[in-house]
Formats: C-alpha cells, sequence, structure tokens
C-alpha cells in the first residue's frame, strides 16, 4: 500500500489568464499539460475548460470532448471532468459533461458555501479581459450552491453513467452531507472524497483541520479513498501532510500558480514532479493509471464516450 494517487488540476475556475502566463487556456493548451502531467508521473487529470478567446471558465462540452479526445489519443491518464464548473454555472451545465462523455471519475461538490475569491483584487490590480475583475468580485456576495436536491439528482447521472463521483469536502458539514447520502441510498460505496482546504468560505488548510476532518470521515464510513488538495501556499504542505496520514493529493495551477515561494510554475509537471520526489521521500511511489483505476474501482477508458 505504498502506492498514492497524484492528481493534476490542470486549469480550473478560480484563477484568471491574468494571474499566470502559464495557465493553460485552450483545449490545445490543456491538453498537452495533462499529457506533460502524465509523463512527470501523474495518475489522474482533473479537467475544465475555457473559452479559448478569452479564458473565461466554459461549460461547453465540445471543448470538454476535444480535450478528453485528445488526451486519450496520447496517453491512459484518469480524466476526472468538473461539474463544479466556473461561478454562475447552472446546475444542468455543470453535469452535462458527466451525462454525455461518460468519463471514469468526475468532481461532485458536496454542499454549499461561501466561494470568495474577490480578495484576490488587492493582489491583481491589471487584466487582460473585461471579464475577469468581475468575475473575480462577484463573490464577495456569491454563495457556490450545491443543495440536497441537485447533488441527489447529479448523483443519479454519475451513476447512470457508470461514473465514479471524487466527492469535494470544504468543511465539517459536508461529511454529515455524505453519510447522510449514503444512508439513503443516493450514493455507494467505494467512496473517495477530496477535503478541499484554503478556500475562502472553507475550512482553513491547517494540519490540525486535516486530522479532525480525516478523524471524523473514518469514524462516518470506516475504509474510504481519500485526497487532499490545498490552495496557494499551503499546497504542498497540506498534501505532503495527506501522504503521511495515508491518503493522496492534488496539485496543479488550479489550486496554485507557484513551484515554491516566489517561483511561478511553468507547468502542471513541474508541481506533479515535485509532490513526487516528496512522496519517493516518504518511502512512496505515485500510482500509474492502472493503479489508479484498481484502487478506486473504475470501469475503464474502453468505457468512455471520447
Amino acid at each position: 500500500m505504498n502506492k498514492r494517487i497524484v492528481t493534476a488540476a490542470i486549469t480550473g475556475a478560480i484563477h484568471t489568464p491574468s494571474m499566470s502566463p502559464y495557465l493553460p487556456i485552450t483545449p490545445d493548451q490543456i491538453a498537452d499539460e495533462a499529457v506533460r502531467a502524465w509523463e512527470a508521473g501523474a495518475t489522474v487529470a482533473h479537467i475544465h475548460v475555457r473559452d479559448p478567446e478569452t479564458g473565461r471558465p466554459s461549460p461547453d462540452v465540445s471543448l470538454y470532448r476535444e480535450v478528453a479526445e485528445k488526451v486519450k489519443s496520447r496517453c491512459d491518464i484518469i480524466l476526472c471532468i468538473t461539474t463544479g464548473g466556473g461561478l454562475g454555472m447552472t446546475t444542468q451545465q455543470r453535469v452535462a459533461a458527466v451525462a454525455q462523455l461518460k468519463p471514469e471519475l468526475a468532481s461532485l461538490n458536496f454542499g454549499s458555501l461561501n466561494f470568495a475569491l474577490f480578495h484576490a483584487l488587492e493582489v491583481y490590480k491589471e487584466f487582460k479581459y473585461p471579464w475577469e475583475r468581475e468575475y473575480l468580485a462577484m463573490t464577495d456576495d456569491f454563495i457556490f450552491p450545491n443543495t440536497f436536491k441537485t447533488m441527489k439528482e447529479a448523483a443519479e447521472i454519475f451513476y447512470q453513467n457508470q461514473t465514479q463521483p471524487e466527492l469535494e469536502v470544504y468543511d465539517l458539514g459536508m461529511l454529515n452531507n455524505v453519510d447522510f447520502m449514503l444512508s439513503r441510498g443516493h450514493l455507494r460505496r467505494p467512496i473517495y472524497i477530496q477535503f478541499v482546504m484554503g478556500i475562502l468560505g472553507g475550512m482553513a488548510a491547517t494540519p490540525e483541520n486535516l486530522v479532525y476532518m480525516y478523524k471524523t470521515a473514518k469514524d462516518l464510513f470506516g475504509e474510504f479513498n481519500w485526497s487532499v488538495c490545498a490552495a496557494g501556499k499551503y499546497q504542498f504542505n497540506m498534501c505532503t501532510m495527506a501522504l503521511i496520514l495515508g491518503g493522496n493529493v492534488r496539485v496543479g495551477l488550479e489550486d496554485n500558480l507557484y513551484l515554491e515561494r516566489g517561483v511561478r510554475a511553468k507547468s502542471n509537471a513541474e508541481q506533479v514532479a515535485k509532490i513526487i520526489r516528496i512522496a519517493r521521500e516518504l518511502g512512496l511511489e505515485p500510482a500509474t493509471p492502472a493503479e489508479g483505476r484498481e484502487i478506486l474501482g473504475l470501469k475503464g477508458l474502453d468505457n468512455v464516450l471520447f
């Protein structure tokens, strides 16, 4: 059990193009970054897409299909399609790619929260595109909605398409949501939880919080698969702690634009290589995509629609 799943979150919907020249925008750039992450040792690529003209997060399923087909033609990395989407997207827009592409794995956010990015305006003053400032500013009065009704509807779509949900948990109460939905049959075992730390509106990225979250989940669910991702400067510290505790990890430009203090990451692959170096210092190895599929019980690349 010295294998760990390493996920690369390729572009996300948090950072805007003006924040880094290395943030992938077009389908070709996103696909290339996913393949580079695989070459560096990643097990999973977590996929958002963007309008190739403006870099704005997009729900366009044709863009997801283009990225997925290009990645699949070049490597066997597991693709985890987002249903978090971008800020302000409808539930129908967020789950459309699962229904149409039937991926092996997709994210499923498991509770509502104040998902705040407006404080980035204290740091970033100049923007390439008009939408960037507006997008960040609107989060001062924004709730990221994931109600029981929409979670049930989304989970049903996941299971209809044999897509394993990766449950995104931003705070302690969301574990109660998982427990409730599991007890009512809306979720099925095995479950895979990702603790998302350091988002303003969610739990702070501290060692104490991670231990508490993990222990609470362990008490509720017994055996389960889990991973950690953390925003910004907390990324590598919290991921290292997850490795020590027996968990899996997520790095990537969605969560953090830097490789170390003051040094921008030029690619997702650089962050993947760094967390794998740390893992190997701890006597751990990255799981191959084939091993990741076995660990998570995924249906395999032959059963997707891309």
